[in-house]
Parts: C-alpha cells; sequence; structure tokens
C-alpha cells in the first residue's frame, strides 16, 4: 500500500463492514430484519442493501439504526471487531468516567504496560510539543547538546521520507497523507533512537492513535505562550503565508482557534512550560528541572 496516495478503507470496503455491523447487532438482539426495519424507519428493501454492503447510507440513516439497534453510530463504523468482546465493555466502563478518573486510568494503564521499562531510570526520550512559535525548534538543540542527544524534527523526517517539502505533501497528498507519513516517521524514531529529543508537529496531538503512541514512548513537555507571544515569534520568521495584513489576520486567529481546540489535548503532556517572556536559557533551566525531577520520582518510585 502505497503510505501516501492509499486511504487504510475504501468504501466498498466500509460499506461491507457496516453491513456486516448491522447483520450483527441485529442478531445480537433477535430481532428480524423487518423489526429493525420498522424501529428505525428505514424501508424494508433499502435496509436489505444496507445489510448486503450495497447500500449508500446517509448519515441520517446511520443514526437511526444504531438508535434503533441501541449502539453508537461508531461501534457501527470502527474496525473493532478484532479486539473481542472485551473491548466493547471497556469502551463503555469508560465511558461513564469523568474526566480526572480517566486520566488516572490512562496513567495507571501505561505504568503497567511492557514499555515503562524504557523509561525507567532516567529519561529516554523527550519530546517537545505545541503550536508553532512556542520555542520547540529553539528548545529542542539546546536541550539535546545538555543531555548528551540528537535532535530531531518530526516535519523534517516527512519531508525526507516523501522527498518533498511540507507544503508539497499537504497540496499533493492531503492532510491525510501528511499523517500517515507522520506516523511513519515516529515509529521509525521510536525504534532507531532509544535517546532523542523530538521537536513535533503542533497538529499531532489532533491524532489521537499516533498521539497515544508518542505519550507512551516519549516523557513529553508542552510549550506554550501568549497568543501573541506564538503570532510575534512566527512573524520574526518572516513567512509568506502571513506576508499581508489579511493573512497576518488570519493567522493570528488560528493560533487562537488551535489553542482553544488543542489546549486539553497538550494538557495531557508529562509537562508543560509557558515560554511567554522567556530568554531560551531560562526555559531550557526550567525543561532540564523538570526532567530531573521526574527521574527522581521514577527512580523513587522503582526502588520502592
Amino acid at each position: 500500500m502505497n503510505s501516501l496516495t492509499d486511504a487504510p478503507d475504501d468504501t466498498a470496503a466500509l460499506s461491507q463492514r457496516l453491513g456486516l455491523r448491522v447483520r450483527s447487532a441485529r442478531a445480537a438482539r433477535a430481532m428480524t430484519m423487518k423489526q429493525l426495519a420498522t424501529e428505525s424507519g428505514i424501508s424494508l428493501p433499502y435496509l436489505s442493501r444496507v445489510e448486503r454492503g450495497d447500500g449508500n447510507v446517509s448519515i441520517a440513516v446511520l443514526h437511526r439504526l444504531a438508535c434503533a439497534l441501541s449502539v453508537s453510530t461508531d461501534a457501527l463504523l470502527s474496525d473493532h471487531d478484532r479486539f473481542g468482546a472485551d473491548y466493547a465493555l471497556i469502551v463503555e466502563m469508560l465511558k461513564r468516567q469523568s474526566p480526572d478518573s480517566l486520566r488516572s486510568i490512562r496513567s495507571w494503564l501505561v505504568s503497567h504496560l511492557d514499555e515503562r521499562s524504557s523509561q525507567q531510570g532516567g529519561v529516554k526520550r523527550i519530546a517537545l510539543i505545541g503550536l508553532r512559535g512556542a520555542g520547540k525548534s529553539t528548545l529542542g538543540p539546546a536541550l539535546a547538546q545538555q543531555l548528551g542527544t540528537p535532535f530531531i524534527e518530526l516535519n523534517a523526517q516527512v519531508a525526507q521520507m516523501a522527498g518533498m517539502s511540507l507544503n508539497e505533501v499537504f497540496s499533493i497528498y492531503g492532510q491525510a497523507g501528511y499523517r500517515r507519513l507522520e506516523r511513519q516517521c515516529l515509529d521509525a524514531v521510536i525504534a532507531g533512537r532509544p535517546q532523542v529529543v523530538l521537536a513535533t508537529g503542533g497538529g499531532i496531538v489532533s491524532e489521537p492513535a499516533t498521539y497515544e503512541v508518542l505519550l507512551h514512548a516519549f516523557y513529553t513537555v508542552w510549550l506554550h505562550a501568549r497568543p501573541e507571544e506564538h503570532f510575534r515569534r512566527v512573524m520574526a520568521q518572516h513567512d509568506a503565508r502571513i506576508a499581508t495584513p489579511q493573512l497576518r489576520d488570519e493567522a493570528m486567529a488560528n493560533i487562537v482557534s488551535a489553542l482553544a481546540a488543542r489546549s486539553a489535548l497538550y494538557a495531557l503532556a508529562n509537562a508543560n512550560i509557558d515560554t511567554t517572556g522567556l530568554t531560551t536559557q531560562a526555559v531550557l533551566d526550567r525543561a532540564l528541572a523538570l526532567i530531573d525531577q521526574h527521574i527522581f520520582s521514577t527512580n523513587k518510585g522503582v526502588a520502592s
């Protein structure tokens, strides 16, 4: 499969999977096709096509089927069967938890998985996350030099793997193509770099599967600043994409909206540093202190 052009699933496969889900859910509830058609308000011939996998299903029809079967729309579309029956029960249990409980559960799970050993005795991999202009590319090399580890920018790895600039990747292959390359590059860094400081793209937190891998394999530090500071730093880079007043207004609005949309995801990082008004040295000192604190608490936990 071509990593850039091929989607994980085509429309036909999605329709087939939906048909299988509907048939399975109906059978589990001992419903006839006629009963499901009546309860969902969908005609019997059309429901028959859906279950065969050749129905052109709208969002409204999907919602009506899910309601009639008492399942989520995600359950009808997702490819989760390979995880077994426990998966569905675990998901339902997690849905009943509060946000604070979910954070504790996730931390507990991470601490009990096999990769825990890769972080014991010290911080092996460090990832810097945050919006553009947060200071990742500035702090990263300084932190790597201080720790005696390589520094890698994930976006540079993506461009290298694609053999073109990031702008070209987005233009030709779109967001989905970029995200697939980003995940491949992250996996390659994890496989080949037991010690590294990694600067990630700002949107990596919006891809749950990739972000989960990052949080699991790295000590993550969220660098952030006030929106005005982000914008000032981006302006200092003389980016052609914000060369006019109109583009600058749009860029500022995008920074504000992106921070609002992603802050809860960024906050899942192990640590965070507000870089507003700080020198590179001050941010570096803060990062090193956080890492030392983490190493101490980790070693203390292992010793006990």
